[in-house]
């Protein structure tokens, strides 16, 4: 044997090198789909199986499971086929079920939660730049879901934007037969931004969910740690050949309201109103948008959050004209500081709409990898006494390979009085090394009449997001004259260190488990003289089992130092004081798939020198595709060593939804808050033709006997109707 063993060539170092080369690419490399142009466009009626038209087609099939087992074939085959007209993008989907009597189909409202039901996704990167892209889904009842993915990272607690709530024009039909369900999606290409017209290729990737089997496949196969965000995983979709855009859609409006009550005169006003949107393709990937005499009354109300400390709440924007390429112009820390909020611009101090003269917004990329994003917006004087004033924004942002990325922001605001000027000016940047690091950071300055010098905030962040291991570490600073007037700041004058270590441990049915998620979580904040005012140590695991019933076993540690007394409670006073506190923190879930879910949250620990004990129980069921209802319950009971410290604050909400059709919907949403003894009433009916368009019927009631101001009692009734109109 030795003999014949010399008497074998040696590979050389360079040929061994080149197999392994080979072999490391055949396990890594993403699958590729080709798209072919069609004769003539399919019948949309989700019937896919005996149509030619889609039969002649290849399709992408070998989806690959992320979960419950990860890297297995997916339990079912899923069929997926890609062609396009001059103007249309066609996807067919075949998702075969051997027993299709158990999908779950609830739930048909447009941008309904997917993630508990049988449904398909994909996700379209029409610049292939790996970072952004568009998102569509459906349900075998035919629900409509979309959304917008910005520097996506696709997984980790340093993910990027993903907006549900832009909303493009697109149709769907579902079909559900012996052999499981199907859906034809029909997505005009004017409704996708893409680099170039002509022969060209896109980034693309599939998901489907078994909802009975807690089943999440792609057809591009991605890592536990991942989403279907992660575009930098995608697969590719190729032979494909857009049309230029040179588009023009105007979307007019009528609306009558009929108000009662509320800071206006007494008695009953009436009121009728016109406008309009506007939305011009200036390229494939250029769009700009107009707005003329902008009203949103169709958009649902806020919902009342539960504020007992000393600092700022945040409440997301639901306007769609600030939706769309949100996420271009979003620069800061989510939720603590950001640099632009859009909700400033046409939204007073108590959430009350401030009228909206005119605006324009230019968006999307030059080229492939340079983004640009420019608004001006001007408000007219609201009936509270708040002065109009304009608003201009600017940002331009360079993509590099590897999600990495630089850029620059300003934003302006110019008031009738000098005095009420304020600018910002910011630079941020994102660095990503390897698969699994990413660095990323901030520094911003504004400029405000009367306030000079420590006006500066930034932030550097470390990210590592790996299959069993998640963690970040960051550093913040926000100076005590940093005042972004356009922007939303959570509290000021301080430094923040915080970080996280998350594990995700797959148990592999053992003890009934399937996962567990271990992680412990810091945030610490100190003002400028070393005094240590906030912190949070959150200690936890995630029990999760196979069944769909998790618990989660915390205990926080908190910190708080107060240098001036505030008004926690109406006539409670906390003290001046340093607290330092344990908690308890228990979370139960029940199976979120089933038509009947429930979760309760308890806290039980020290609170500002004295205890609180909070709970908060939420339900939900669902009726089928078509009702919908979610009910929730939250009350703090709190003993303070103060005068009038003993207190209890009670916030309730329901929700009921029922769908006729994915596109016909009536929603309410009543609300209770016991600290105001304040109730609203929110319902809307809508009759969508497309997108965000159609006809609203919406009726707000509020009824607040003991509060004197904007929100006192009144009643509204709003009427409003619009259409896209195709003029170009």
């Amino acid at each position: 044997m030795l003999s014949i063993c010399r008497r074998m060539p040696r590979p050389s170092l360079r040929v061994l090198l080149a197999l392994l080369a080979l072999v490391a690419h055949q396990a890594s490399a993403q699958p590729t789909l080709e798209s072919q142009a069609l004769a003539e466009p399919p019948v949309l009626d989700g019937i896919v199986l005996s149509e030619p038209i889609w039969q002649s087609l290849m399709p992408a099939t070998n989806f690959q499971q992320v979960q419950p087992n990860e890297g297995a074939p997916a339990s079912a085959e899923t069929q997926v086929r890609v062609g396009y007209s001059n103007d249309t993008l066609y996807v067919a989907v075949v998702c075969f079920d051997e027993d299709p009597s158990s999908l779950i189909v609830a739930d048909s409202r447009r941008d309904a939660d997917l993630s508990d039901l049988d449904s398909f996704q994909m996700i379209i990167d029409g610049f292939e730049d790996k970072q952004n892209g568009f998102v569509f889904g459906t349900t075998p009842a035919g629900g409509q879901y979309d959304g917008q993915v910005t520097k996506g990272s696709g997984g980790g607690f340093g993910s990027s934007g993903f907006n549900r709530n832009w909303d493009a024009s697109w149709e769907v039909a579902t079909h559900i037969g012996e052999f499981g369900w199907s859906a034809e999606f029909a997505i005009p290409f004017k409704s996708l931004r893409y680099r170039k017209q002509g022969a060209q290729s896109w980034g693309i990737n599939f998901q489907r969910n078994i909802a009975r089997r807690d089943e999440v496949a792609y057809w591009s196969p991605l890592p536990l740690q991942y989403n279907l965000y992660r575009l930098s995983e995608a697969g590719t979709l190729t032979n494909l050949a857009p049309p230029s855009q040179r588009s023009v859609k105007v979307t007019p409006y009528v609306l009558g309201t009929l108000d009662r009550g509320g800071n206006a005169e007494p008695g009953t006003h009436n009121e009728m109103e016109v406008g309009f949107d506007a939305k011009i393709a200036l390229t494939p990937s250029l769009t700009l948008d107009a707005t003329y005499n902008t009203d949103f009354a169709q958009v649902e109300v806020d919902e009342v959050q539960v504020n007992l400390d000393r600092f700022s709440i945040f409440l997301p924007e639901k306007r769609p004209f600030f939706l769309e390429n949100a996420g271009q112009f979003s620069v800061g820390d989510k939720g603590e500081v950001e640099l632009f909020f859009s909700r400033r611009i046409g939204l007073d101090a108590d959430g009350l709409p401030q009228p909206i003269d005119a605006g324009a917004r230019l968006s999307g990329k030059i080229g492939s990898s340079t983004n640009i994003g420019a608004m001006h917006m001007q408000t007219g004087d609201s009936e509270n006494g708040i002065a109009g004033a304009n608003f201009s924004l600017l940002r331009l942002s360079q993509e590099f390979a590897n999600r990495s990325s630089v850029g620059v922001l300003f934003v302006d605001k110019a008031a009738d009085l000098a005095s009420d000027d304020n600018q910002t000016y910011a630079v941020d940047g994102k660095l990503g090394v390897g698969d699994a690091w990413t660095f990323s950071g901030y520094a911003a300055k504004t400029d405000t009449p009367g306030l000079s010098g420590d006006d500066q905030a930034m932030r550097v962040r470390a990210d590592y997001n790996s299959q069993p291991l998640d963690a970040f570490l960051s550093y913040a600073k926000v100076g005590d004259n940093f005042n972004p007037e356009v922007g939303f700041l959570r509290r000021k004058n301080y430094e923040k260190i915080s970080s996280m270590i998350w594990h995700r441990k797959r148990m592999n049915d053992r003890w009934g488990l399937f996962e567990l998620r271990p992680h412990v979580f810091y945030q610490g904040y100190q003002d400028d003289e070393g005094f240590y005012e906030s912190g949070f140590l959150h200690v936890d695991n995630h029990w999760e089992w196979t069944s769909g019933f998790e618990i989660h076993t915390g205990i926080n540690f908190t910190r708080e130092g107060v240098k001036e007394p505030f008004e926690i409670n109406e006539g409670t006073f906390v003290a001046v004081g340093e607290y330092d506190h344990k908690e308890s923190q228990i979370v139960v879930m029940t199976n979120p798939r089933k038509a009947l879910s429930t979760s309760v949250t308890s806290r039980i620990g020290g609170f500002y020198g004295g205890d609180r004990n909070s709970t908060e129980v939420k339900a939900s069921y669902r009726l089928a595709e078509a009702f919908t209802s979610d009910l929730s319950w939250s009350n703090n009971r709190i003993e303070l060593p103060v005068t009038n410290g003993d207190f209890e604050v009670n916030v309730a909400k329901l929700r009921l939804s029922y769908s006729f059709s994915p596109k016909i919907l009536m929603q309410t949403l009543v609300q209770y808050d016991d600290r105001s003894d304040a109730t609203a009433l929110n319902l809307r009916f809508s009759w969508l033709q497309t997108a965000n368009s159609g006809l609203y019927i919406v009726y707000n009631e509020l009824n607040n006997d003991e509060f004197i101001g904007p929100l006192e009692k009144r009643r509204e009734v709003a009427i409003k109707y619009s259409r896209i109109l195709d003029v170009l």
